[in-house]
C-alpha cells in the first residue's frame, strides 16, 4: 500500500497527538514534587481538580468514620457533601462568606469531637477571595493524630504553599489559576498516613477514575512502564509547559506578582470609595480581588456594566453571591499592574454607569 503524507495543518498537533511517554509524565510528577517541596508521591488526576478532591473525599470518607469540614466557601461545602455521601459524619465549621475560619473556630471543634479522623478545608476560595489559616488549622489537627486535607487549587502559586511545612497529608493543586496552565488535569500530594487511612476503609471504591487505590497499585507501585487507562495528553503536555514556565520566573516570584496585583486592587478600590467584599484584613486571598457591590446601586446594572468593561478581568459574584460581589481576576498572566489598572478602570465604569460619584 502506497503511503499517503497528510498536508501539513498548523493544528495537527492536536489532530494527531503523539503518545504521552510515561517517562514524560514521572517527569512531571517530579516538577509538581519541587513546585510542593514534597517528598509524598505525587497523584496527577487525568481531570480537572474537581476530580481529585471528591477522588480524595470518597477515598477518606468511610461509613461512620467522623470528618470535620472547614467550609468558608462553595468548594469546602461540596467537600463536606462528598464526605457524606461516602456515609463519613461531618461536621461544619462554617463562617459567612465574607470572612474565614478562625483557628478557635476548628480547635473547638477538634476539641468537642476527639473522635475525628479527617479534617478538610480549602486554602483559598477564588468565590469568595478568602484564604484561611491553613498552617494553624492543619498544625492544630495534626497535633491531635487527625489527617488532613488542603484543597489549594486556587492558591497554588498565589500565595505559599507547603504541604511538608504544614504537615498536610493530602494537597490538591490545579495549574488553571495562577499557574497559568491547563484546566483539565490536576494532582494531588498523598502522604503514608492518607494511603493507611484510604487502606482502612471498610469496602475501599476499586475500578473507579475516582480510585486513588487504583492509581497508587497500578501506576505509583509499578516501574511505571505504562500508563493506565488512557491519558490527557494535550492536557498534561500543557501542564509540563506550565511548571517549565514557573520554574523559569521562579514560584517566589510568581507568588509576589499575585501578591502585589491584589494589593494594588485593594488600594484602588479604596481610591474608588469601593471596599473588598472580605472583611480583612487577615484572611484577603492573592489570586482574586472580590469586590463588595455597594449598596446605593442597582447591583445588576452595576455588574453588568463592570463585567463588560473589564475585558474578562472583571466577572460576576457565581450563584448566591450574583449582585453581592465582582470579582477582580488578576490571575495567572493577569498578575500584573497593567491588568489590576484595567479592572479598576471597569469598576469606575461601573459606578459611572450607576450613577455613583468616586473620590
Amino acid at each position: 500500500m502506497t503511503h499517503v503524507a497528510r498536508p501539513a495543518h498548523p493544528d495537527a498537533y492536536l489532530l494527531d497527538p503523539a503518545p504521552l511517554l510515561p517517562s514524560t509524565l514521572a517527569g512531571i510528577e517530579q516538577q509538581l514534587a519541587r513546585l510542593l517541596g514534597s517528598d509524598a508521591p505525587v497523584v496527577v488526576f487525568q481531570a480537572e481538580a474537581i476530580l481529585a478532591l471528591e477522588a480524595v473525599a470518597t477515598a477518606l470518607a468511610a461509613p461512620g468514620r467522623a470528618a470535620i469540614n472547614v467550609a468558608t466557601g462553595p468548594y469546602g461545602v461540596i467537600f463536606g457533601d462528598w464526605m457524606r455521601r461516602a456515609g463519613a459524619r461531618v461536621v461544619d465549621v462554617e463562617s459567612a462568606l465574607d470572612s474565614v475560619a478562625t483557628v478557635e473556630q476548628v480547635v473547638a471543634a477538634l476539641d468537642a469531637h476527639p473522635d475525628v479522623a479527617v479534617l478538610a478545608l480549602a486554602h483559598a476560595e477564588a468565590a469568595t477571595g478568602g484564604s484561611n489559616p491553613v498552617t494553624e488549622i492543619v498544625r492544630a489537627a495534626r497535633e491531635r493524630g487527625v489527617v488532613t486535607v488542603v484543597d489549594a487549587v486556587a492558591s497554588v502559586g498565589a500565595e505559599p504553599v507547603d504541604p511538608t511545612a504544614w504537615g498536610a497529608d493530602v494537597c490538591v493543586i490545579g495549574p488553571q489559576k495562577a499557574l497559568a496552565g491547563p484546566a483539565g488535569i490536576s494532582a494531588a500530594t498523598v502522604s503514608d498516613r492518607a494511603w493507611d487511612l484510604a487502606e482502612s476503609h471498610p469496602a475501599p471504591l476499586r475500578s473507579s477514575s475516582l480510585s486513588l487505590l487504583d492509581w497508587r497499585d497500578g501506576w505509583l507501585r509499578t516501574d511505571r512502564s505504562v500508563i493506565p487507562g488512557t491519558p490527557s495528553v494535550l492536557e498534561t503536555r500543557a501542564l509540563g509547559a506550565a511548571l517549565d514556565r514557573v520554574e523559569t520566573e521562579g514560584l517566589p516570584a510568581v507568588v509576589a506578582r499575585h501578591e502585589a496585583a491584589a494589593s494594588r486592587a485593594r488600594a484602588g478600590l479604596a481610591d474608588l470609595g469601593l471596599r473588598p467584599w472580605q472583611r480583612g484584613p487577615q484572611g484577603y486571598a492573592s489570586v482574586v480581588t472580590t469586590v463588595a457591590v455597594p449598596e446605593d446601586v442597582d447591583p445588576r446594572a452595576f455588574t453588568e456594566a463592570a463585567v463588560a468593561a473589564g475585558r474578562g478581568l472583571v466577572v460576576a459574584g457565581p450563584g448566591s453571591l450574583a449582585g453581592r460581589l465582582v470579582r477582580i481576576n488578576h490571575t495567572g498572566r493577569s498578575a500584573t499592574a497593567e491588568a489590576v489598572d484595567l479592572a479598576l478602570e471597569a469598576l469606575a465604569t461601573a459606578c459611572a454607569t450607576a450613577g455613583r460619584r468616586t473620590r
